[in-house]
């Protein structure tokens, strides 16, 4: 059966599960941190995939993946992918339920890329802008890149807005070649 499928059937039930059980931020939170882990750590997944190393230490592994004390909910979750010879998909079951709950609470991520660090009063400004245009709450992150000598570009959902001055300079090269 294709992975992305099965992801996604265990991250709606795990879902649904941490909803009714009213987990579902905190479970949430943990999922981030195991995708994180995942992508920070990339032996992790081998070691996952691993058949000879026990289901035990993978539990173990799984468990310490999803930060300080995992939920019950988040732990029996994990014991069933294991019971249930699924492990080998775990990463995208937490991208999956990742997904599934930004879709629930309508979250919409956003970036804001700038030439210099920015003070939290603008940050939140553009956030607010961006929750205004789109209805919903935005996880916001900030990013420092000096190659873009000034201004700002803003990315949302499939928004983008390139207010740079690297992007102008670029504009007004491609004019001159004209």
């Amino acid at each position: 059966m294709n992975i992305g499928v099965i992801s996604v059937r265990y991250a709606r039930a795990l879902i649904k599960s941490a909803t009714e059980a009213k987990l579902e931020a905190k479970v949430y939170a943990e999922m981030q941190t195991l995708a994180e882990c995942y992508l920070q750590v990339p032996e992790l997944r081998q070691t996952i995939d691993n058949p000879m190393l026990s289901k035990d230490k993978k539990e173990s592994l799984l468990i310490a993946a999803c930060g300080d004390k995992p939920s019950e909910m988040t732990k029996r979750f994990i014991q069933l992918v294991l019971q249930e010879g699924r492990e080998s998909s775990m990463q995208f079951m937490a991208n999956s339920y990742i997904t599934l709950y930004r879709q629930q609470k309508n979250i919409i991520r956003g970036r804001l890329i700038t030439a210099a660090a920015v003070s939290p009063a603008t940050e939140q400004k553009m956030k607010q802008m961006v929750e205004k245009n789109t209805q919903g709450t935005v996880e916001f992150e900030t990013e420092v890149n000096p190659d873009l000598i000034g201004g700002f570009i803003l990315e949302y959902d499939t928004y983008r807005m390139d207010a740079s001055v690297k992007s102008k300079l670029n504009n007004i090269l491609t004019e001159l070649k004209k």
